[in-house]
């Protein structure tokens, strides 16, 4: 029951055979009670005929009583003693008596039948020339009762009626009337049957429909399983799996996979670069000190040591920004603290006294122009933007930071040459340097605009380039306030 196709024809199947039975009990529920009325209003039609012909004073024997068999006849009085019953019929359940046979009573053959004549010698009229009263059938609902009858040694279930009825004589009579339910078993049983026949044949037949339909609408999921295995085998991130025709669920997964795919053979691609970078510019200063080390050890007179301690700070600066970098790719989330960026950047902007140029700060007094994030990563962002306008100004660095909607922008000009409209994402990447920059002495690394717009980034803002109004690049941070 592992498989997905064996849960889900297992789950159909309980479900079908869970309705089908509920739906075969109601069905065999309103057949029997639609059956039972049947007889029930066939009983009553037959206790009130029988009925009718006592009150008005037909004699016992004289009774007719049509399809015996069928419609099976018991008469009792006020004080339970049968005065009448059909002629076949040999027992009776159900009926409150299983009494057969008549009893004599005074009024029993003592009914005059209508139209016979008087001891008087009348004809059958009053003195005032009116019939004898007659008796009355009651107009209750006859009460049911479920028994059994033996008419001419065949014993079968049936329905009775009770209705009562009063003769001219005041005598008070129940007649019970039955109906058989053979048709009604016989038809409940055919029904029964037929569906417990029919059950097992269409759960097989729902299972079968369900298994087929599950495997065909998993087959693209299994194309899928396999080319992933396939992948994670090779190594081969450029393989996508393949999209089904469809556009269901499975043609949804099978895109995000690729998209997926895309994504990590993209961050991979990345970090092989970003290796292969990392290991390119820190050869250069490298053995560029190892050569001096090694001639000031041949030729002491010789040695650079301003040369070494440039080349020294440089590979700490480098490898500091690659272990930001590393931090950064491996998701660390900045501090929780409120950071105020007009003094952040009044703060920066004061311990740069090496810049071959002087920046104009404007933050306007007053202003609250708090965010959420770390102050030391902030810090490098704005450092990195200055340490970019130093190098490609002219003569003119400024910095400036305004309320920006729901957020707060602090912006970094320059007087430079600007940025190509072009390659104005592409300064983002990690190690990349524009043609007028790629003297590593003056350019650096090409790191530090990837590390700003990381950080800015992680901080939920955006770091962009546009012109200057002074004809060079201004540089953009936004970050959102604190909720």
């Amino acid at each position: 029951m592992r498989s997905v196709r064996a849960r889900a024809a297992l789950g159909a199947t309980l479900v079908v055979a869970v309705a089908l039975i509920g739906a075969g009990l109601a069905v065999l529920m309103v057949l029997r009670a639609n059956l039972i009325d049947q007889a029930d209003l066939q009983a009553e039609v037959a206790a009130r005929d029988v009925a009718g012909q006592l009150a008005t004073g037909t004699a016992y024997d004289d009774v007719e009583l049509d399809d015996e068999e069928d419609h099976p006849v018991q008469v009792v009085d006020e004080e339970g003693r049968v005065v009448l019953v059909s002629k076949d019929l040999r027992a009776v359940t159900g009926t409150g008596t299983t009494g057969v046979t008549p009893v004599p009573t005074a009024s029993a053959g003592a009914t005059p039948s209508p139209g016979d004549d008087d001891d008087d010698g009348d004809d059958g009229q009053d003195d005032d020339g009116s019939s004898p009263d007659s008796g009355e059938v009651s107009s209750d609902d006859p009460e049911f009762s479920d028994g059994t009858a033996t008419v001419d040694r065949t014993t079968a279930d049936y329905r009775f009626a009770a209705v009562e009825a009063t003769t001219r004589d005041g005598v008070t009579l129940t007649v019970y009337a039955g109906a058989p339910l053979a048709a009604e078993q016989e038809a409940v049983d055919t029904v029964r049957g037929a569906m417990l026949t029919g059950l097992p044949v269409l759960l097989v037949v729902v299972a079968g429909v369900t298994w087929l339909v599950t495997r065909r609408a998993l087959r693209p999921v299994e194309g899928i399983r396999r080319e992933m295995a396939a992948i994670t085998a090779s190594e081969d991130l450029a393989r996508r799996v393949p999209e089904p025709d469809s556009r269901d669920e499975i043609a949804a997964l099978a895109r995000t996979t690729n998209e997926t795919l895309t994504v990590l053979e993209a961050s991979v691609e990345r970090q092989r670069r970003f290796v292969a970078d990392a290991s390119h510019e820190l050869r250069s200063p490298i053995a560029s000190l190892r050569t001096q080390l090694e001639v000031a050890e041949a030729h002491p007179e010789l040695l650079d040591l301003p040369g070494a301690v440039a080349d020294t700070v440089r590979l700490q600066v480098l490898a500091a920004d690659l272990l930001l970098l590393a931090r950064l790719d491996a998701g660390e989330k900045p501090g929780g603290g409120t950071v105020e960026l007009g003094a952040l950047v009044r703060e920066e902007v004061s311990q740069r006294t090496g810049d071959r140029i002087a920046v104009a700060v404007e933050v306007p007094e007053g202003g609250a122009f708090e965010v959420n994030g770390s102050r030391g990563q902030l810090s490098r962002v704005v450092g990195n933007l200055l340490d970019n306008a130093q190098r490609h100004a002219e003569g003119s660095v400024v910095v400036s930071v305004a309320a920006d909607g729901r957020g707060v922008r602090v912006e970094v000009r320059d007087d430079g040459a600007g940025v190509p409209e072009d390659e104005r994402e592409r300064i983002f990447e990690r190690f990349v340097r524009l043609d007028d920059a790629r003297s590593r002495d003056d350019g650096g690394a090409g790191l530090g605009l990837a590390i700003a717009r990381d950080v800015a980034a992680r901080h939920g803002g955006t770091l962009t380039v546009h012109r200057a109004a002074e004809g060079g690049a201004a540089f953009r941070l936004w970050l959102p306030r604190p909720a």
